[in-house]
C-alpha cells in the first residue's frame, strides 16, 4: 500500500478507506480482509471475472460435474459494476 494515498472517510451512516497500491504494484487485486482485529478478519472478492467463474464453478459443480468438460465451462462476463448493482452475464 501507498501510505500517502491512503484516506478514510467517516459519516454518521458510513465508512470508506481509498487504498492505493505501492509503485510497482501492478494487476488487479483479487481480495481484501477486514474486521475488528486480526483474530476475526473476513475476506471478501473484488468483482472480476476470474472471481466470478470461480464462485460458480463451486456452486454449479454438482449439475455440471456430470458434463464433459466443454460443456461445464460457462461463458462469464461481468458487464457493469455499480455502488447499487453488479450485472454478469452467463451462458
Amino acid at each position: 500500500l501507498a501510505s500517502p494515498e491512503t484516506s478514510v472517510s467517516v459519516s454518521a451512516h458510513n465508512a470508506a478507506v481509498g487504498l492505493a497500491k505501492a509503485p510497482g504494484c501492478t494487476g488487479p487485486w483479487e481480495k481484501f480482509c477486514f474486521g475488528l482485529d486480526a483474530s476475526a478478519l473476513q475476506e471478501r472478492l473484488f468483482v472480476s471475472e476470474e472471481n466470478v467463474d470461480g464462485f460458480l464453478g463451486t456452486v454449479l459443480c454438482p449439475s455440471f460435474c456430470s458434463q464433459s468438460p466443454l460443456e461445464s465451462q460457462p461463458l462469464i462476463e461481468v458487464l457493469d459494476v455499480t455502488e447499487d448493482r453488479i450485472q454478469i452475464r452467463l451462458k
